[in-house]
């Protein structure tokens, strides 16, 4: 049986998930998901009702990082698993603090009590924190903590890019646009139609978009 993604194009969590998938070059079904739509097979799967979720013969996973870390041990020829525990201190910020402050800048009328002058600050000392950490070659050996927080990040640059891009953060930045620049991400952000029963199997990564 093959794995089955349920997945959102533009969900960072399920962006992430795809990158590990096709970093590791392990084939899973694919299934979008309209968030406003879902389908009772994804309900029926999903604990959380959220994407992704990597529906496998005998478990459900339905975390992104630990569907990023299923793929990766199925097979990592770029070894991106190894790497340091910073590595693993950034994701833990990133998943926490930084997304916690991203959502109540980008999000201003769900969280109406909240200053998002102060929340984007508060991202802002992440930010910066990772363009200190940030090694000018990074993205061209990346490391799983690389695709674990380059979707936040590039959510978090795109609510405001002109003042994004006018911060001191030329590494950041740098790796960030190389991250957008990457065959990787533009085959991950491939258009697939809303996944209905009964249609016929969409294998990703596609080999079609790797030749």
């Amino acid at each position: 049986m093959t794995p089955v993604l349920y997945s959102f194009r533009r969900c960072p969590y399920a962006m992430r998930a795809r990158l590990a998938i096709l970093a590791a070059d392990v084939e899973v079904e694919l299934r979008e998901v309209v968030l406003r739509d879902k389908p009772q097979a994804f309900l029926d799967a999903s604990p959380s009702g959220t994407v992704p979720c990597l529906v496998l013969p005998d478990q459900v996973i339905d975390e992104s990082l630990d569907v990023m870390i299923w793929a990766l041990s199925q097979s990592d020829p770029r070894g991106m698993l190894n790497m340091p525990e910073a590595g693993w201190d950034l994701i833990a910020r990133c998943d926490g603090p930084f997304k916690h402050a991203l959502d109540r800048t980008k999000y201003t009328t769900r969280y109406r009590d909240d200053d998002p002058t102060h929340h984007r600050a508060e991202a802002s000392g992440f930010l910066a924190d990772l363009n200190d950490q940030i090694d000018v070659h990074l993205f061209d050996h990346p490391s799983l903590a690389d695709i674990a927080i380059a979707p936040f990040v590039r959510q978090f640059a795109f609510i405001d890019k002109p003042w994004f891009d006018a911060q001191p953060w030329p590494r950041l930045q740098g790796w960030l646009a190389r991250f957008l620049a990457s065959d990787a991400f533009a085959q991950v952000m491939v258009k697939y139609p809303q996944w209905r029963p009964g249609d016929a199997p969409t294998i990703f990564p596609s080999q079609a978009a790797q030749e």
